[in-house]
């Protein structure tokens, strides 16, 4: 059994997980058939969270300045923000983190009670004459998460699953905050847009067997249902910025 594998198995991946995977197999029709104790796979032609096609930022930040620059953002699990976000070219580095509490409470175990402040988070490292930061917001607002949910994506729910964008700079806040005014005039969500604007942008990694979770296990029940999908709608809406080969945060195990 590899370490990832191995470390799946901790009381709180599984205590989490769990319950929505139950739910989820329930409610799967077609999708996904029970073999004995294993599961047949076959190809799932929804998501659980559709894409919305939105316009690009009318303010963006300038192409310019030294890579790499950071950018955080919050949208629910952070296995699949982070990747989406290993999707798209210019994107140099995406790590799965926790951000809005304090350093003493940023482990998995405390941030997935709710009450330490964190968000389940992704830090993505860019260049910016490859992609902008409006452009990441677009991506963002499109195809990585709802974000007219409040404090919940999906299966998941809890102020830790809260939509938020941890502006690193005055400059993104201010882009961040148009964008979102663009958005909520043009009526393109069925509900009001929820994504909080926060600037406390620390951010601590998580632990090891959180990076690079999508990659590791395609076949994972939450992702097969909730993560993929996206992959595959920032493929369509974006072409121009999907790259097949996500850039990860270390090896794939093997």
């Amino acid at each position: 059994m590899s370490p990832m594998k191995t470390n799946l198995t901790s009381s709180a991946t599984s205590n989490r997980r769990g319950m929505h995977r139950r739910g989820m197999l329930q409610t799967l029709t077609g999708g996904i058939v029970l073999l004995g104790s294993g599961l047949l796979w076959q190809s799932t032609a929804f998501s659980a969270d559709e894409a919305v096609r939105i316009p690009p930022p009318a303010m963006d930040m300038p192409a310019t300045g030294p890579a790499p620059q950071r950018a955080i953002f919050a949208g629910g699990c952070f296995w699949g923000v982070q990747g989406v976000f290993q999707h798209v070219k210019g994107v140099l580095r995406a790590v799965s983190g926790y951000s809005g509490g304090t350093p003493s409470t940023a482990s998995y175990a405390l941030v997935s009670r709710g009450n330490t402040g964190h968000a389940e988070s992704v830090e993505v490292s860019f260049d910016p004459s490859l992609v902008s930061y409006g452009q990441l917001l677009q991506i963002f607002f499109s195809v990585v998460h709802d974000p007219t949910q409040l404090n919940r994506q999906g299966p998941d729910t809890g102020t830790q699953y809260r939509s938020a964008i941890f502006a690193t700079s005055p400059a993104q806040l201010k882009t961040a905050q148009a964008y979102i005014a663009q958005l909520e005039a043009a009526r393109l969500y069925p509900k009001p847009i929820v994504t909080r604007l926060e600037d406390r942008a620390s951010f601590y990694p998580a632990e090891l067997h959180h990076q690079d979770f999508m990659a590791a296990n395609p076949r994972h029940p939450y992702i097969v249902f909730n993560d993929l999908p996206k992959v595959n709608n920032l493929q369509r809406l974006f072409p121009d910025r999907y790259r097949s080969e996500p850039v990860l945060t270390r090896k794939t195990p093997s």
